[in-house]
């Protein structure tokens, strides 16, 4: 699976990227085969079930065992799965998880899928802000620059960065033929002095690199990783001294980079990382917070304390693609958990617990595929139709099917 199918399977159920891409299964006479990599699938399983018991979102464990569960055919103990984690009311919905796509149909299913539609209802609050003529960017990172007020907009099919003004104004930041960029992932501003970070990778040949361009466009420099692969850096913050940290999605870790030395220092962390995706910096430039598949660690950069935010009842921090932090509180594209939502969780004084859980867009056309977005004051900005679906390694597979990219926009409590 290429770098984008592995992304929009992300988008989709989480089932395909925490991990390497899942075998279909064939049907043989109705009875499902068992997939290629079935001895890989059990190990996923067992690796949840042992960080299960010390995980504060007991949902998300059960949610993805589940999809694995049914990949392997093993559908009784997949709905099983499902009723105590629909029963937890955190937001999971296997309709929109391909994995539980057999089950439509059955009552079992159905009736599940209907009690969580009940519990979470569209929330229909953001409206188009911006949109580009450009169909075929296939946008992944967002990013905002206060001192221009502009917006940059990373492609992963044009592998090039554009800029967008609030009047929609679109102009190649850097052009995609300019550096031979891989497919340009998240973007962020140096608050130094306003240069560009961003990352890219492409997971076919398993590498990725972190990238430099000044205030004009211009590539200063590009880093990799000496260590060994696959990696796939994904999102990235920049500290208030120009460190950059940055999650590798392929080989989930989490980096600390040095631009002085150059260097790439992982982050040690408390517990195995599923697929690190989203991160998130508080003003303060000492909270860290990184989304992996199973929910947010919360890691104090001084004292070196690593923790699991505690989503507390009835909510999940799951499926976390972008993350994002305003006023104490973090705002998250959560497309990892079946139907894509925006919402943001006010957090406690230490960071560790979720206080209250806000959906701010579900379940409208805004959140069919978003995957990241920006803060402009305090309105939030995200992109509502990355087309993912629609690119298959680096071409377009569908040329009919190209609209112009839409920006939405929602405003934060």
């Amino acid at each position: 699976m290429g770098m984008v199918a592995r992304l929009l399977a992300f988008l989709l159920c989480l089932l395909a990227c925490v991990f390497p891409a899942l075998a279909q299964q064939e049907e043989t006479k109705g009875v499902p085969a068992e997939p290629d990599n079935a001895a890989e699938l059990r190990e996923r399983v067992a690796n949840v079930e042992r960080v299960m018991p010390k995980l504060p979102d007991r949902g998300a464990a059960l949610f993805f065992l589940a999809a694995w569960r049914q990949r392997l055919g093993e559908t009784r103990e997949a709905i099983s799965l499902l009723k105590e984690c629909i029963g937890l009311r955190e937001g999971f919905d296997p309709s929109g998880n391909p994995a539980f796509g057999g089950l439509k149909g059955s009552k079992e299913f159905d009736t599940l899928v209907e009690r969580v539609a009940r519990d979470f209802p569209a929330v229909p609050q953001a409206h188009q802000a911006l949109v580009t003529q450009e169909k075929d960017l296939v946008p992944e990172g967002l990013a905002y620059d206060s001192t221009r007020d502009v917006f940059y907009l990373s492609s992963l099919n044009r592998r090039k960065i554009v800029q967008i003004t609030p009047e929609s104004r679109t102009v190649d930041f850097v052009p995609g033929d300019q550096y031979h960029l891989l497919p340009v992932l998240g973007i962020r501003l140096d608050p130094t002095d306003g240069s560009v970070w961003a990352n890219s990778f492409d997971e076919d040949r398993g590498i990725a690199e972190l990238l430099h361009f000044d205030v004009s466009g211009k590539l200063l420099r590009r880093f990799s990783t000496p260590f060994p692969g696959p990696h796939g850096f994904n999102d990235l913050v920049v500290r208030k001294q120009g460190e950059v940290i940055l999650t590798d999605s392929l080989s989930n870790q989490v980096y600390r980079f040095s631009p002085a030395a150059k260097t790439f220092i992982p982050l040690v962390v408390h517990r195995t990382l599923f697929y690190p995706n989203g991160i998130a910096l508080a003003d303060d430039d000492r909270m860290l917070f990184v989304a992996d598949a199973l929910g947010v660690i919360a890691v104090d950069l001084s004292a070196g304390a690593i923790h699991d935010v505690d989503p507390g009842p009835h909510s999940t921090l799951a499926g976390i693609d972008g993350l994002y932090w305003h006023n104490g509180s973090l705002v998250a594209i959560q497309n990892g958990i079946g139907s894509p939502r925006v919402a943001l969780f006010r957090l406690s004084k230490d960071g560790l617990h979720v206080t209250e859980t806000i959906i701010l867009e579900n379940r409208t056309a805004f959140t069919e595929l978003p995957t990241t977005g920006a803060i402009r004051g305090n309105d939030f900005y995200f992109i509502a139709n990355s087309q993912l679906d629609n690119l298959n390694g680096d071409h377009v597979m569908d040329v009919a099917r190209l609209e112009p990219i839409r920006i939405a926009v929602v405003r934060l409590p």
